[in-house]
């Protein structure tokens, strides 16, 4: 009995702490006084429409963008056959491996005024002032955004287009259909709560990004809450954004796992539907050129150009490069990232342990609880975990708060746990889907109960998902600048904060070797998507 209550005190602290961020935020409305009520209002008069506009038109594109390119290539490489496609299955996924912010610099290097294209133009022709209009705006985050993102769409679509829609397309040319209508009236609506929860996905990512809005000048909601309590020194107005910031990503969590709830029960009724072998329609011609050009434009501008981009200036400056610092860049950024990856694995196995040995309601709310935070921006939870320390540091100036969570790793890890977490936990979990149920039921017969089914029955069984689940950790932490930007120790840049740094100075040729360096780091779990679907 004792046990059992010291588990429910853990699980309530470890829920407490994933969700303070939120908390935080939630409660700072409780101070919503006059001088908030005119900081709100003086939002709203000023740069509250601006905010919402942009980021309004930023997701509609985004989203636009992202479910066409997404959906087209996912459809060439399932339901056709064509040159190339067994190479365009898995590098489709290659710009999963580019962090949006690394897009961003790549393509302001290479088209801005002084960059190497527009340079030539202007040499070769005798033509004189800008030669292409300025990348930074809002219509080139939509493209950096699109060709970053869309793999997203494209990952959910095509595993829902093989498990769903080969099938009852050959049915549908059994009965006659010609092939137009057979995408149209079979692929597309099997597909569509595929391609929305991509689409809800994207647009997460969208508006927790700082990287890409900040460097284009953008005015989103990320962007404004950092304005608001780096530039500004207005922790409430921060708040405030950041509350509004985190309404938007409930409302596309929900819709996102609505869109997943479809996507179960379609599967269900594909699954009885389907009981013919199809094979890919054969294209040739002009029709297969089409395939190539919907699978390989994708490719070209999410990631081999970028690469090119910014292997340019690092080729042409190499022996100026700053090494020695990339040493100590690469050593924090290893650093945090396995202290973790570490700590988010052992939260996700003792999480996924209880869940599996009790299964109450209170345990399946706080894995829930735990499994949300990667929705949650980075932004958000910088205000959210700040909030309460200064408070704290009001009430208390000697407690030294601040200096625990600000000076040390002790705040920027609690970040990362709360965001990442969620990542190891899936990935832990589906490394239990896997256990069945009647081992533990031998284990205790067996008089093994408790730790000791864990190591001994468990663990064996969960090694390789346990490893993926530190890498994948590992390489988001590798990659995560807004949180990493504001709660870093001092004198501990990342290779994320380093290169946004270079790029916001205009040495694109410096932030070069960084931002390279992360695209490799996050080629890792690319390859191993790869191969499980490959395998599957």
């Amino acid at each position: 009995m004792l046990t059992r209550w010291c588990t429910t005190l853990l699980l309530f602290l470890l829920a407490l702490a994933l969700t303070l961020p939120v908390l935080a935020l939630l409660a700072s409305w409780t101070q919503f006084d006059t001088a908030a009520r005119q900081v709100l209002a003086e939002m709203a008069r000023s740069v509250l429409s601006d905010y919402a506009l942009t980021s309004l038109l930023l997701c509609v594109s985004v989203a636009l963008g992202v479910a066409v390119v997404g959906m087209a290539s996912a459809s060439a490489v399932t339901l056709f056959d064509f040159p190339g496609r067994r190479v365009f299955e898995w590098a489709l996924l290659l710009p999963l491996a580019m962090p949006a912010y690394v897009v961003a610099y790549a393509y302001t290097d290479f088209l801005q005024f002084s960059g190497p294209l527009q340079t030539a133009l202007r040499e070769g022709f005798g033509l004189r002032g800008r030669v292409f209009p300025e990348i930074r705006n809002t219509a080139g985050a939509v493209w950096v955004f699109t060709f970053s993102l869309y793999p997203y769409v494209y990952l959910l679509a095509r595993t829902a287009l093989t498990e769903r829609a080969s099938q009852l397309m050959e049915a549908a040319r059994l009965l006659g259909a010609p092939l137009s209508r057979r995408v149209r009236e079979v692929a597309l609506p099997l597909a569509r709560p595929a391609v929305a929860a991509g689409v809800a996905l994207a647009l997460m990512e969208t508006l927790a990004d700082y990287g890409v809005s900040s460097y284009f000048g953008i005015q989103t909601f990320t962007a404004g809450i950092y304005k608001a309590w780096l530039a500004m020194d207005m922790p409430l107005a921060a708040a405030q954004l950041a509350t509004m910031l985190l309404a938007l990503v409930a409302l596309l969590l929900w819709l996102e796992r609505r869109a997943q709830a479809r996507m179960r029960f379609a599967s269900l009724r594909g699954q009885r539907a389907g009981s013919v072998d199809a094979q890919p329609v054969r294209l040739r011609g002009g029709r297969a050129w089409i395939a190539v050009l919907s699978c390989g434009l994708p490719i070209l501008f999410g990631f081999v150009l970028p690469v090119l981009f910014m292997l340019r200036p690092l080729l042409g400056g190499w022996d100026g490069l700053p090494w020695t610092s990339f040493v100590q860049w690469a050593g924090n950024s290893v650093r945090l990232a396995a202290i973790s990856a570490v700590a988010a694995t052992l939260l996700a196995l003792a999480l996924a342990f209880a869940l599996r040995t009790r299964g109450d309601g209170f345990t399946r709310a706080v894995v829930q609880l735990a499994s949300l935070g990667y929705a949650v921006p980075g932004a958000v939870i910088v205000v959210g975990l700040l909030l309460p320390v200064g408070w704290m540091q009001k009430a208390a100036p000697d407690s030294g708060v601040g200096y625990w969570i600000t000076a040390t790793v002790l705040g920027i890890v609690w970040a990362y746990l709360v965001r990442f977490t969620a990542v190891a936990l899936q990935s832990v979990q589906s490394g239990y889907a896997r256990v069945p149920s009647s081992l533990d039921d031998s284990a205790r017969m067996l008089g093994s109960t408790g730790l000791a089914l864990a190591w001994r029955v468990h663990w064996p069984l969960l090694r390789r998902s346990t490893m993926a689940a530190a890498l994948l950790v590992f390489v988001d932490v590798m990659k995560e600048l807004p949180a990493t930007l504001v709660l870093r120790p001092f004198n501990s840049d990342t290779l994320a904060v380093v290169a946004y740094q270079l790029a916001r100075d205009e040495r694109l040729g410096e932030a070069a070797l960084p931002a390279l360096t992360l695209v490799l780091v996050g080629l890792v779990p690319v390859v191993m998507l790869s191969r499980t679907l490959r395998a599957r």
